[in-house]
């Protein structure tokens, strides 16, 4: 796995489908993390997760799952990933900038959405304890 570092500012949104900012609270496990996207022709979407963390976060890795909606409500596509962060020993596997430590993670390589309409892209958090702490900000991103 290819992880890369940004920094902990805020998020370019130019290529965002969505984002969601954890500043002022924390993620909750039946908080989903979605947005509307309309696809008006067949297209695909090669998306990766930025997501950054603070020092705060208790956990070594991430679980969480990504399902995509169609119009009419029914999942079109659903996968749980699951992310390591740091090493056996709890160190991060990146630097910290500005207090964070941003990932670029692999969401879905070619996914194919055939037929017009608004599809629900969402995020679910898998983690065994809520509220999470010590995650800051996520946006997915199509590359």
């Amino acid at each position: 796995m290819v992880l890369c570092l940004f920094g902990c500012a805020r998020q370019e949104k130019n290529t965002a489908l969505l984002h969601r900012e954890f500043y002022e609270t924390l993620w909750e496990r039946f908080d989903y993390v979605k947005d509307n996207i309309e696809v008006k022709e067949e297209t695909s979407y090669d998306l990766s997760l930025k997501i950054a963390f603070t020092d705060a976060y208790p956990y070594n890795d991430i679980s969480m799952v990504f399902t995509v909606f169609s119009s009419d409500g029914n999942p079109y596509r659903a996968r749980a990933y699951k992310f390591n962060l740091k090493d056996a020993e709890g160190k991060w596997n990146v630097e910290s900038v500005d207090g964070c430590h941003t990932y670029v993670l692999p969401i879905n390589k070619d996914l194919r959405i055939v037929d017009a309409g608004t599809y629900t892209f969402q995020i679910e958090n898998r983690m065994p304890i809520t509220p999470l702490v010590g995650v800051k900000e996520l946006t997915l991103m199509r590359n």
